[in-house]
């Protein structure tokens, strides 16, 4: 299974002259004409790195890893990226259209400095790809994107577009969203294909850990999301994907998903849960989860706890399209692998703002059973401590630290790790 969405200045002027007020005369611009009319560009220009003390940590795209020290070349990825995009929403008649051009090169720290790289474009060290091209057309209250899009979390939990890496990844889809009910966003989508961070430029169908090696969803995914906000600071959000034919060409994948936060000023909490289904119909297992969390801010610190329980059901709860991250309350920076499948997790996290930008504290434990991601009954516990800093309007900093700790029965593959990723984005 590898698929799957989405959705002004007014100035006047006054002179003062002898003592009166009086409005300055009107002097009308010089009309401007240009080729680029209804088309906004902009663009991003990104520095990213990180390094790892163990390889078992989760650097990907480093083929030839070794266990060494931390900054060693052997040990860490870079990555210089450059995106330029064009949308035009309305070129005629309510049609638009976007493109995005990725580019992402090591400039020539590899070997040196680093040894591969975080994210590539074509799977090659320096390469480019079109990471977005797409159609939109407006009408009422309904709206359609049809292409290479990116689709959001918060509508599309099984299928979404991910930020933690250089950036984000894609989907092939085409996405209909209508807002005529009252608080009420209704989403349609069928994906047919997904890339992932290894290859921005390779869109392939989307896949699930522990079924991947028996899904084939020739026919692509599709999804139903509705959300609503009729109740003040309530969410409700609700999922249901379809994958037809998917399990040995015979069998549908059904996954349901829903989300309910309730957030104000100073607290916010949420219940989320749901299932996979149709492992059951090839004598496997369907998989249930559930999150719950809640924050609060107090003075200047944001608090927060969470915790999340999914069962030994043969498929993991993650993102189908990358395969990476997870929708899950308790997702950190690395401990993806170790919260998706047969696992309870339990995280806190405190922040606060300070030195102009705002730092961050989080904790999480894992009590994992043997599962499709952990091959053995197993603790682990993540430490992230990080630091995002707006240098300018343009340009945000950040710098995080993170410690891995996995345990188990036999000690001799027990393992710790530690990690440091920094970027830089400038935005224009």
């Amino acid at each position: 299974m590898k698929k799957a969405l989405l959705l002004s200045v007014v100035a006047s002027t006054m002179i003062m002259a002898g003592g009166d007020i009086a409005p300055a005369p009107v002097v009308a611009a010089p009309a401007v004409e240009g080729c680029a009319d209804g088309w906004e560009f902009t663009g991003e220009a990104v520095l990213y790195y990180q390094t790892m003390s163990d390889k078992r940590g989760g650097v990907i795209n480093l083929p030839d890893y070794p266990v060494e020290d931390m900054f060693s070349a052997n040990n860490s990825a870079a990555d210089a990226g450059l995106q330029l995009a064009v949308v035009n929403k309305d070129i005629y008649g309510g049609l638009g259209a976007g493109v995005e051009l990725s580019g992402l090169a090591t400039l020539g720290l590899e070997d040196e400095v680093v040894t591969g790289i975080m994210q590539s474009a074509d799977g090659n060290l320096n390469g480019g790809a079109f990471t977005q091209a797409y159609l939109t057309y407006g009408m009422g209250n309904t709206s359609l994107k049809v292409g290479r899009q990116q689709l959001p979390l918060a509508l599309s939990p099984f299928a979404f577009s991910e930020d933690w890496n250089v950036f984000k990844n894609a989907f092939e889809a085409a996405l209909i969203i209508n807002t005529s009910l009252p608080n009420t966003t209704l989403v349609g989508a069928y994906v047919d294909g997904s890339n992932n961070h290894t290859n921005l430029q390779e869109f392939d169908e989307m896949t699930a850990s522990g079924l991947g090696d028996v899904v084939s969803a020739d026919d692509g995914v599709f999804m139903i999301t509705a959300q609503n906000n009729s109740i003040a600071n309530l969410t409700l959000t609700g999922t249901w994907y379809m994958a037809p034919e998917a399990l040995l060409e015979s069998e549908d994948i059904n996954i349901l998903w829903a989300d309910a936060k309730y957030k104000t000023d100073r607290f916010e909490v949420g219940v989320q849960g749901g299932t996979i289904m149709g492992a059951d119909d090839i004598g496997a297992e369907d998989t249930t989860a559930f999150g719950v969390m809640g924050g609060t801010t107090l003075s200047m610190f944001d608090l927060g706890l969470a915790y999340t329980s999914v069962d030994e059901g043969t498929a993991a709860i993650e993102n189908l399209g990358t395969n990476v991250k997870t929708p899950l309350y308790t997702q950190m920076i690395l401990n993806q692998n170790f919260i998706k499948s047969n696992s309870d997790t339990f995280m806190a996290k405190a922040g606060v703002a300070a030195l102009g930008g705002k730092f961050g504290l989080a904790y999480s434990f894992s009590d994992i059973e043997a599962n499709v991601v952990v091959p053995a009954d197993a603790e682990y516990s993540e430490l992230d401590f990080t630091y995002k800093f707006k240098y300018s309007k343009c340009t945000t900093l950040f710098a995080g630290y993170i410690f891995q700790d996995f345990d188990v029965e036999d000690a001799a593959k027990d393992w710790d790790n530690s990690a440091v990723r920094l970027w830089a984005r400038y935005n224009f």
